[in-house]
């Protein structure tokens, strides 16, 4: 090769591998012009609005905690008058999905899905049939339903893997008529006397809330198909721990654990539990819930990436989680919704659901005030 042929196939190689770099940059600044949060004109009828309030896990607060401090909270929340509640629960349709592949999901069951073994015994129905059934009484629901038809559509429910929604059937009826009766069983009862008192956001706030509001049921939008098999090799999975607890060790993880220490401690303080839901719903709140874990995951170096196959698993979550509060507001036109949810949540939930063009978001920071 001469060397004039030389400096030329120097030159197109400096231009293949400039361009090539011009491409990787151009992919990172590249914006899509299609913006659908940019797109929202008035719809035909009310508009879907939904409230988004991300909440600390009441359980994590044990036995001590006293659920009338939540009072001044559920005052606020009817004064907004929502029509659905989403809360943070699997639907008995997708643990019954997942029942189905226990290669993959059975620590998932067993994490996160209640047995309506008992229910389906005492009605006859399988978890499908309970679903098709609750379906078809609600849309044929009185007004002024009578004691032995809530009773028979909390047992309903309970075939159908809804636990919330059949408490609140039950926190609907006089305290007269919590009784065995009309599919509901003594064992049926017991759960749901358990389920009354039990120190969590569904029992406490969504179900209360949507008795109270004359609301008929509760909507579970929690998604856990992204879930992972367990790992068969243990030097892989420890592995994998070692790397995100790594990732997790940093000032902004410190940062949020003090707060909800300070924050906890207050609670039995006048206005401490409305302090508490509007330092979890901040903006500040949610950039440290991304600082201090995805954020960190993300950049976590280990050569397998565990950071950022355990940030894909979470990013994917919300995403579904967001499409099932999607297509409860699209099969009801006009709905306000209260979407509950575990506060590292709620900045997900918001630019998702933003994306939307027939969703209106509405500020907590206005609602809790």
């Amino acid at each position: 090769m001469s060397r004039s042929t030389r400096h030329l196939a120097a030159a197109a190689a400096a231009l293949i591998a400039a361009a090539g770099l011009g491409s990787a940059a151009a992919a990172q600044d590249y914006r899509p012009t299609f913006q659908p949060d940019r797109l929202k004109p008035a719809p035909a009828g009310a508009r879907n609005e939904v409230l988004v309030l991300g909440t600390p896990h009441l359980s994590d607060f044990g036995n001590d905690f006293r659920p009338e401090v939540l009072d001044p909270l559920l005052d606020r929340l009817a004064a907004w008058e929502p029509t659905a509640i989403a809360t943070e629960n699997l639907s008995g349709l997708q643990c019954d999905s997942l029942r189905r592949y226990p290669t993959r999901y059975a620590e998932s069951v067993a994490g996160y899905c209640w047995n309506p073994a008992v229910a389906t015994a005492a009605t006859g129905l399988d978890v499908p049939a309970a679903n098709a059934e609750a379906e078809r009484l609600l849309a044929a629901w009185p007004a002024s339903p009578s004691p032995a038809q809530r009773r028979q559509l909390a047992a309903v429910f309970m075939a159908a893997g809804e636990r919330p929604s059949a408490l609140v059937q039950w926190l609907r009826l006089p305290s007269t008529e919590r009784v065995a009766g009309d599919g509901l069983t003594d064992e049926l009862v017991a759960l749901l006397e358990r389920s009354r008192v039990q120190r969590n956001e569904t029992s406490l706030i969504a179900a209360a809330l949507a008795a109270r509001l004359g609301l008929e049921r509760l909507w579970s939008v929690d998604d856990h198909s992204a879930d992972s098999p367990p790992d068969t090799d243990p030097a892989e999975q420890e592995a994998s721990a070692a790397a995100i607890n790594r990732a997790w060790n940093n000032p902004a993880t410190q940062q949020r654990i003090a707060s909800l220490q300070a924050l906890a401690a207050s609670l039995s303080e006048p206005d401490g539990v409305m302090t508490l839901y509007r330092a979890f719903n901040t903006a500040e709140a949610q950039q440290l819930a991304f600082e201090s874990d995805f954020g960190a995951t993300l950049v976590e170096p280990s050569p397998e990436g565990f950071g950022r196959q355990y940030l894909g698993y979470w990013e994917t979550r919300n995403l579904r989680m967001v499409a099932n509060v999607r297509d409860v507001i699209g099969q009801h036109p006009g709905t306000r919704m209260l979407a509950i949810v575990g506060a590292s949540h709620k900045g997900y939930y918001e630019a998702y659901l933003h994306q939307m063009h027939d969703v209106n978001l509405v500020s907590s920071d206005v609602v809790l005030r």
